[in-house]
């Protein structure tokens, strides 16, 4: 693996590589990939190893992604990082993927701001420990300013919660007087969820073979192009993505319309 090469002959070096990039249409880059980063567990299972170390073999794989989405020039890839579902899961599971959050945030922070990412949070951070949740906000607030990949991280994040969340804040601005029923519309409900400014996905990744959206970025996916694929994300190298690019490139996007 070669995360965050500025050579792009060094990163793509493989004849896999090699041969996707040159079938790629760069006209049809997708603006902004978004990814359900499943299968973890079940990789670490295979292998009989704890559920953990599935998650530790997931987190490279998203160093992996970022420098892919920087050399194919995808603008924004937002990665579904832990669910408001997931704290059902066995509690020393929970507490060691809040562990290894602060754990990869702390390591990975230099080399975000060296290739100019700058990373957003969406999800309610208020019920993460709050060594997880300093990292978190320590990484938001130092990378603010670049202006390469944004790189959205959804944590403790459920697209109903938040769409729910989005109507009580305009239920208020109606009852402060400040909003008229009739004038709300797509644009004022898309305005207070947590990726207001951020455009909807292009295209929507599901890795470790289920076919399911689960509760993720349900309004923002209303037009994206779906991939499905049975790799496990710890398995989904800089050639997956690059063969998932592939595949929306050489779609047509109707929006409905012929």
């Amino acid at each position: 693996m070669a995360p965050y090469a500025t050579d792009i002959d060094a990163f793509y070096s493989s004849h896999t590589s090699r041969d996707l990039l040159a079938r790629l249409d760069h006209e049809s880059i997708p603006r902004h990939v978004a990814i359900i980063m499943d299968g973890n567990g079940r990789w670490a299972k295979q292998r009989g190893k704890p559920r953990l170390n599935g998650h530790k073999a997931g987190a490279a794989m998203v160093r992996e992604a970022i420098a892919a989405a920087i050399e194919l020039g995808v603008e924004y890839l937002t990665i579904y990082s832990f669910s408001t579902e997931n704290w059902t899961r066995p509690a020393d599971e929970v507490k060691g993927i809040m562990s290894l959050f602060v754990e990869v945030l702390e390591r990975e922070l230099k080399s975000l701001q060296e290739k100019n990412v700058r990373v957003r949070l969406i999800g309610d951070a208020s019920r993460l420990p709050q060594k997880t949740r300093d990292a978190f906000d320590d990484c938001v607030s130092q990378t603010a300013d670049d202006t390469g990949l944004t790189l959205v991280v959804a944590v403790n994040y459920g697209a109903r919660s938040d769409m729910v969340d989005a109507v009580r804040r305009i239920a208020v601005q109606v009852k402060q007087g400040l909003l008229e029923p009739d004038d709300i519309d797509e644009k004022t409900i898309a305005s207070q969820l947590s990726t207001a400014g951020i455009p909807d996905p292009d295209l929507l990744i599901r890795t470790g073979n289920e076919l399911r959206v689960s509760n993720y970025l349900l309004w923002q996916i209303a037009y994206a192009e779906l991939y499905f694929t049975d790799v496990l994300w710890p398995d989904f190298n800089k050639e997956q993505l690059m063969a998932a690019v592939e595949a929306y490139s050489q779609r047509k996007r109707k929006f409905g319309g012929i």
